[in-house]
C-alpha cells in the first residue's frame, strides 16, 4: 500500500494539483471555458503537434509500431464501445459523445506527464509519439464522430478540411520528407505556442470540471469510464504483444492507453454541441477515479 501511495504522490498527484488552479478559476470566476477551447483547437495544438514531429528522435521501426498500435487500440475500443452503445439503444448524440470519451484519452496533459515523471525521458520520447497519433486520431476521426452526432457524413468529411491540427500534420511530413527547416523566428514562435498547449490544456480541463454538471445519464457515463478506464488498457495489454512492444516502448504504450479521457473531447463536444455537460462530466469522474486504475499499473509495469 505504501508502494502505491509514492506511485501517486509522485507522479499523479502533480498533475491533479496543476489541473486544480484551472478548476478554481473555472468555479469561483465563472471563466467560459470555450474561448481557451478556441484557442487550443486553432493555436495551441497544431503548433504542438508541428514540433512533435518534426523533432522525434525516434527511428522508422519505432514510429510504425506505435503509431500502428495507437490506431488499432482505439479503434478496437471504438468498435466495443460502438456495438454496446447500439445494444443499449442510445440516442445518436449521447452514442457520438460515448464514443468521443471512450476511445480518446487525455495522452497529452496527463500522460505525457505522467510517462516523464514514472520512466523519464526514453519513455516520454515514445509516449510524445503516441500524443502525436492520438492527436492526429481526434481531429480526424474524432471529429467526424462529434459533428455525426448532428450532421451527416459526408459534412462530416468536409469539417475535416476546417481542422488546423490536420493542415499541421501534412505541413510536418512535408518538412520531414525534404528536410527543411523554419526560420528561426518561425521556429521560435511555433515552439513557444507548442509548449503553450499542454499548460492551456491543463487549465482548461480543471475550468471543464468546474463547469461539469450531472444529467443523470448513469449507464453511458459507467459504459464510458469502464471502457476508458479498464477495457483501453487491458487491449494495450494485448496488443502490445501483437506489435513486439517491449521496454520503454511498451511502458509509454500500456500507460497513455490508461489515461482518462482526453480533455480535447471538451473541446470537440462543445465545437459541435455533442452533449458537452456529458462529456465534461466524463472527462471529470474518468480523471477523479483514474488513479485507482493507474497506480497500480505503474506498479505492474515497473515505475
Amino acid at each position: 500500500m505504501n508502494e502505491l501511495l509514492i506511485l501517486f504522490s509522485n507522479n499523479i498527484l502533480p498533475i491533479f494539483l496543476a489541473a486544480s488552479g484551472g478548476f478554481l478559476i473555472g468555479k469561483y470566476l465563472q471563466v467560459s471555458p470555450r474561448p481557451i477551447s478556441q484557442t487550443a483547437f486553432y493555436i495551441f495544438s497544431p503548433c504542438l503537434i508541428f514540433s512533435l514531429l518534426t523533432t522525434s528522435q525516434l527511428s522508422g521501426a519505432d514510429i510504425t509500431r506505435m503509431v500502428g498500435f495507437t490506431i488499432v487500440s482505439v479503434l478496437a475500443v471504438g468498435g466495443l464501445t460502438w456495438l454496446l452503445g447500439k445494444l443499449l439503444r442510445f440516442e445518436r448524440r449521447l452514442l457520438a459523445a460515448v464514443l468521443l470519451t471512450s476511445m480518446f484519452n487525455n495522452s497529452g496533459n496527463y500522460g505525457l506527464s505522467l510517462n516523464l515523471f514514472a520512466f523519464g525521458e526514453t519513455a516520454l520520447a515514445y509516449a510524445s509519439l503516441y500524443f502525436v497519433t492520438m492527436a492526429v486520431l481526434v481531429y480526424s476521426v474524432g471529429v467526424v464522430i462529434a459533428s455525426l452526432g448532428t450532421s451527416s457524413i459526408k459534412d462530416s468529411l468536409a469539417g475535416l478540411l476546417k481542422v488546423p491540427a490536420l493542415y499541421a500534420v501534412v505541413l510536418a511530413l512535408l518538412f520531414d520528407a525534404l528536410e527543411l527547416q523554419l526560420p528561426l523566428f518561425l521556429d521560435r514562435t511555433v515552439s513557444l505556442l507548442g509548449d503553450a498547449a499542454i499548460p492551456v490544456l491543463m487549465v482548461l480541463m480543471g475550468i471543464q470540471l468546474g463547469h461539469a454538471q450531472w444529467e443523470g445519464q448513469t449507464l453511458a457515463l459507467t459504459l464510458s469510464n469502464v471502457m476508458r478506464l479498464v477495457a483501453a488498457p487491458a487491449i494495450a495489454l494485448a496488443l502490445g504483444a501483437v506489435f513486439g512492444l517491449q521496454g520503454f516502448a511498451r511502458q509509454a504504450a500500456i500507460i497513455e492507453s490508461a489515461t482518462p479521457t482526453a480533455v480535447v473531447t471538451t473541446v470537440l463536444a462543445t465545437e459541435y454541441n455533442v452533449e458537452p455537460s456529458f462529456v465534461s462530466t466524463v472527462v471529470f469522474v474518468s480523471t477523479l477515479i483514474s488513479p485507482v486504475t493507474v497506480t497500480p499499473l505503474l506498479a505492474y509495469l515497473g515505475a
